[in-house]
């Protein structure tokens, strides 16, 4: 399995960097290899921040980039729904979405995967997650050797992603690494003890997921099947109770919004604890979904 650690050069996400990175990605799909017009002067960041946006903005599902050959970016069918229609990623809905892009995304987020998918511990420090991190790494790569500063940068920035600074006490040095990363916003992960530098993930508002959003998970992680166990739902990797932080109460809150979409039933009789999915609906079509609703609410 291939794993991928600290690619970001310990740069988290930005506030306005995904929108920066999606309007030269439209203008320019070359932006990142131009040699004519440099990257840096384009974006008007350092060298190291340019290839932490470009890894993010694969890494969270809006661009893609060709295997081979010159390695254009272009968007991905969620990148031209979020650009089309929410392209400064305002809303709590789109942040939701790239969440779950981004902690399903194992072979290029892996610590991000794990910490959401496989890591148990209620609250933690940071040296009980790279520890676990370390043990997973050997259990599925044998010969793999991964930096120890590697999987402590990995933390670090994962903290910086859902954590606002003041919360998380960390160091503030140029104006750059003063900005917050708009994840904060979605309620996934606080300080359990500042004291002991322990942290929690934390269970964000049910109120907070918007319905559609959550069933454009679901519907990805069906892969076409109609009848869905409550308990793949909550405890599955990758789907809606793992990338989302939530307990059994706060997804079955969550199902019977989605359930007054008439996009799911819940069936709870003769022993069963299913959903039945309704609709022919996938992941993109439940994005569409989404913008329109918020349309309508407007």
């Amino acid at each position: 399995m291939a794993m991928k650690f600290r690619a970001h050069d310990t740069f988290f996400i930005r506030k306005g960097w995904l929108s920066k990175g999606m309007k030269y990605v439209c203008n320019k799909p070359d932006v990142f290899i131009d040699k004519k017009d440099n990257p840096m002067d384009v974006l008007g960041i350092g060298s190291n921040m340019v290839k932490a946006l470009r890894y993010w903005l694969q890494t969270v599902g809006l661009t893609k980039e060709p295997n081979s050959g010159r390695r254009t970016q272009s968007f991905t069918e969620l990148g031209k729904a979020v650009f089309e229609h929410d392209r400064f990623i305002e809303e709590t809905g789109t942040l939701f979405l790239l969440q779950y892009k981004l902690a399903s995304n194992k072979e290029e987020a892996t610590a991000w995967y794990y910490f959401f998918n496989e890591f148990s511990m209620s609250e933690f420090t940071k040296e009980d997650f790279v520890a676990s991190l370390q043990n997973y790494v050997l259990m599925n790569e044998s010969n793999a050797s991964v930096a120890i500063r590697s999987l402590n940068d990995d933390f670090a920035c994962i903290i910086n992603t859902y954590m606002p600074k003041q919360r998380s006490g960390s160091p503030k040095n140029s104006p750059e690494n003063n900005i917050d990363c708009p994840f904060g916003e979605l309620g996934l992960v606080d300080v359990f003890n500042k004291v002991r530098r322990t942290y929690k993930k934390t269970i964000p508002a049910v109120s907070s997921i918007n319905p559609w959003v959550a069933m454009a998970v679901i519907q990805d992680q069906a892969n076409g099947r109609k009848e869905i166990s409550l308990n793949e739902l909550l405890t599955a990797p990758c789907n809606i109770g793992k990338v989302f932080n939530l307990d059994a109460l706060s997804m079955l809150d969550l199902l019977r919004e989605i359930e007054k979409l008439g996009e799911v039933k819940i069936i709870r009789t003769a022993g069963l604890d299913i959903i039945r999915i309704l609709s022919d609906g996938d992941f993109n079509s439940c994005v569409e979904m989404y913008y329109a609703s918020l349309n309508e609410q407007n």
